[in-house]
């Protein structure tokens, strides 16, 4: 029984951590950010049909 809780315990922690530097440094935010320039940038390239 207290292997269990303490891999629990391990577990917990371990995601606790890593949840704790995201939101410390806002990985999150970096993250969408230069997926959004990735996906502009995709599309930019792309011919348009529409002239106004």
């Amino acid at each position: 029984m207290m292997k269990l809780l303490k891999k629990l315990l391990s577990i917990l922690l371990a995601t606790t951590g890593g949840l704790f530097v995201v939101y410390f440094w806002n990985l999150d935010q970096k993250l969408m950010g230069w997926l959004y320039k990735q996906v502009n940038t995709m599309f930019d390239r792309k011919p348009v049909d529409i002239k106004f």
